[in-house]
């Protein structure tokens, strides 16, 4: 299995994905190492403001107001450019082993209609049986939580 893999789309503005991680190899985690977006319309504007959050939980997280007292919050990100200055950011809990489906959601706050680019990578983590079942157990009081 390969060690690390991208994930990557452009999603409408305050759209929804499901990054589906069914159907990968028992025995198997992955973990977010990276989360980034870039705007797929006004590249040649001055001002642009996106972002966007992963979430391992039954409904979105709101990238916009993002909480961290939600553990199934895994990755936010936002892209800022104001003039000519680039300020993108991004945290990402690389320590949560991802076992099933995520939801991304992405916010235009600038204009409010473009949609937005994304690209996540991750990392492949093997583990035992007793490992495997942890986190499946964690995943699934997160979402059905």
């Amino acid at each position: 299995m390969k060690k690390e893999f991208v994930m990557r789309g452009q999603t409408a503005n305050e759209g929804e994905e499901i990054l589906n991680f069914s159907g990968y190899k028992p025995g198997y985690a992955f973990k977010l190492v990276e989360f980034q977006i870039y705007m797929a319309a006004g590249i040649g504007s001055s001002t642009v403001e996106l972002c966007a959050s992963i979430t391992a939980a039954k409904t979105a997280e709101d990238p916009v107001n993002p909480n961290f007292n939600n553990p199934g919050l895994i990755g936010v990100t936002s892209f800022y450019r104001y003039e000519a200055s680039n300020q993108p950011q991004s945290i990402v809990n690389d320590t949560f082993l991802i076992t099933q489906n995520l939801i991304l959601k992405v916010r235009d706050t600038h204009t409010g209609s473009d949609p937005v680019n994304w690209q996540c990578k991750f990392e492949s983590v093997k583990m035992t049986g007793p490992e495997e079942a942890a986190a499946n157990f964690k995943q699934f009081s997160i979402f059905d939580g």
